[in-house]
């Protein structure tokens, strides 16, 4: 069979087309008809043979290439009547010799109405979606603040469901103090963002209980055409950033007190050695001139002073051995409740403690906790003595232990009743050679060299303290691994 022309195909297209398809004269006369108007009996103006009317129809595409010379459409795109489903005409002219001869009229069936309204439906369903699992929070209201749009990120920052909130939740029950009408104000102004916009807003807002919510707010006013229609806004939960952020400074605290420590331990322990040895020399040879050289009582008396203040050195230069850990410790399973019991004891007859309440809580089931007893004896007489001297030696000294078998820590909390700490002072209690005491009474390495055994022991030391109600000084340590076996000090 051989291959058909090229006329004969173009035929053959025109033929199957299904719709009308018609040559149409300047004067409206049909001229030809093929597709799906081939074969039938189209006499007079196509208007007249086609729709039954004395004149051209309205917004007639045909009229247009007549007047324009110009492909058009009929009825435009967009323009046909919602519960209609006519037929739309695309025409275009035919020019020989330069002019106008004749006009093509094509008839094109638009999509179903059913195709049509099941695409809106699926973009309906889509924009649901992006809404509903967004990560933060959204939320539309009309020009009455009723709720139109409320996803499952905002029903977890506000507390209310869903439906709920569709239901009964005005968008101004959302604000605190009638904080609505200043993010109105800046919605309406131009400077955040453009009319109608509102960008990175810091502001709280209000949970179904009434607690208070640090947001960022991006929020929209919705137009019709300059009419204000809805706002949208949306909510960015600022709690876990600003907790993180807490934490990160916490962090960053806690590496620059270390760093300080590391520091001020190589510079200790060199002074240390170094005066170690002169040290030794004075006291040793200031003993030897006492017992062996008959003196004056005040020569006996101003080398007894020089004696006084060489022991005072030494033993400045022996805490800073003890801060800076050139010394060898021995690391056990000890029961805390008696370090802290032994240290009570010798201190309770001192004079500083006769007019100072004792109250002890110890937990009788503290597990043991692997330490240094010596050094947690230096810890825990560094602390009683500092919460002493803090109250002048009169007010009331808790000291209390407990087990923390969530964490797997033991907390031991030494409570006093004195003046506090400052605010301005507490972020620095920790800190080497800090101190608030007169000079000559205190080298402010009591603290610093508690807070570096608790931290060399794998624990935390903190302090809490309001103006006028006393300190609060709080050690968490790590219990030892098998908390069943003997806790007892050796």
């Amino acid at each position: 069979m051989a291959d058909p022309g090229r006329g004969e195909l173009l035929l053959r297209a025109v033929e199957s087309y299904p719709q009308r398809m018609l040559v149409i004269a300047p004067d409206f006369r049909i001229l030809a008809a093929g597709g799906g108007a081939a074969g039938s009996s189209l006499e007079g103006p196509c208007h007249e043979a086609l729709f039954g009317r004395s004149e051209p129809c309205e917004g007639c595409a045909v009229r247009q290439v007549l007047a324009t010379a110009a492909p058009a459409w009929s009825p435009r795109c967009g323009e046909l009547d919602e519960a209609s489903e006519r037929i739309c005409v695309y025409a275009y002219p035919l020019f020989g010799d330069g002019r106008l001869e004749a006009v093509v009229a094509l008839e094109i069936e638009p999509a179903p109405r059913s195709l049509l309204e099941e695409q809106l439906r699926r973009s309906n369903a889509f924009l649901r979606n992006l809404i509903t699992s967004a990560v933060d929070g959204v939320i539309a209201a009309d020009r009455k603040g009723r709720v139109i749009i409320f996803n499952d990120a905002a029903a977890e920052i506000f507390g209310y469901t869903v439906e709920e909130a569709l239901a009964s939740l005005d968008v101004r029950q959302i604000y605190p103090d009638g904080l609505e009408r200043e993010v109105m104000r800046q919605l309406r102004s131009p400077d955040h963002g453009g009319r109608g916009k509102l960008r990175s807003f810091p502001v709280e807002v209000l949970h179904r209980d009434g607690t208070r919510i640090p947001i960022n707010l991006n929020a929209a006013i919705v137009y019709e055409g300059d009419r204000e229609v809805a706002t949208i806004g949306f909510f960015h939960d600022l709690r876990e950033r600003l907790r993180m952020q807490k934490e990160l400074e916490k962090t960053q605290l806690q590496l620059l007190q270390a760093e300080k420590m590391a520091s001020l331990g190589k510079l200790a322990a060199g002074v240390a050695h170094q005066l170690n040895n002169p040290l030794g020399g004075i006291i040793l040879f200031t003993k030897l001139i006492l017992e062996e050289y008959p003196l004056p009582e005040a020569a006996r008396e101003d080398l007894n002073r020089v004696l006084n203040d060489a022991q005072r050195c030494r033993d400045t230069v022996k805490e800073l051995l003890e801060f800076t850990r050139q010394t060898r410790h021995l690391m056990r399973p000890h029961d805390l409740n008696q370090a802290i019991a032994r240290t009570l004891f010798l201190l309770k007859s001192q004079s500083l403690f006769h007019n100072i309440e004792i109250d002890t809580r110890l937990d009788p089931g503290l597990p043991p906790v692997t330490s240094d007893i010596q050094q947690m004896n230096h810890l825990f007489m560094n602390l009683i003595l500092n919460a002493a001297q803090a109250m002048e030696g009169n007010g009331r000294l808790t000291v209390s232990t407990r087990h923390l078998p969530e964490a797997g820590r033991v907390r031991i909390e030494i409570a006093d009743t004195g003046p506090g700490i400052p605010p301005e002072v507490l972020p620095h209690i920790f800190e080497p050679f800090f101190t608030t005491k007169p000079e000559g009474e205190g080298t402010g390495l009591g603290l610093s060299l508690a807070y570096g055994i608790v931290q060399n022991h794998g624990g935390v030391l903190t302090a809490v303290s309001e103006p006028g109600r006393g300190a609060t000084f709080v050690v968490e340590l790590p219990v030892h691994p098998s908390h069943g076996g003997d806790s007892r000090s050796e």
